[in-house]
């Protein structure tokens, strides 16, 4: 599957626990990435300093669904699941 245009929930939904550009903390879970572009473009794809995670995220039907709002839930959804209970 191919990314979606204009979609960016991979960059909104989950968190990132590492540094990345712009965001020395890593981003919270549901927090719009501040490398997120206004058409929902990632401005660092290809820049050594991506997070891993980034790269390593592959767009799908399970994660993806079919619309924008879908993604958004299915991603949030995976990120309550995998969350440390501390």
């Amino acid at each position: 599957m191919q990314c979606r245009q204009n979609c960016g929930a991979c960059c909104i939904a989950p968190s990132i626990n590492t540094p990345l550009p712009n965001m020395p903390e890593g981003k919270p879970a549901g927090i719009r990435c501040f490398n997120l572009s206004d058409d929902n473009l990632c401005n660092i794809f290809g820049d050594p300093d991506r997070p891993q995670l980034c790269d390593d995220f592959k767009a799908g039907l399970d994660v993806c669904g079919d619309t924008r709002e879908e993604a958004l839930v299915l991603i949030e959804r995976l990120e309550l699941e995998t969350a440390p209970n501390y």
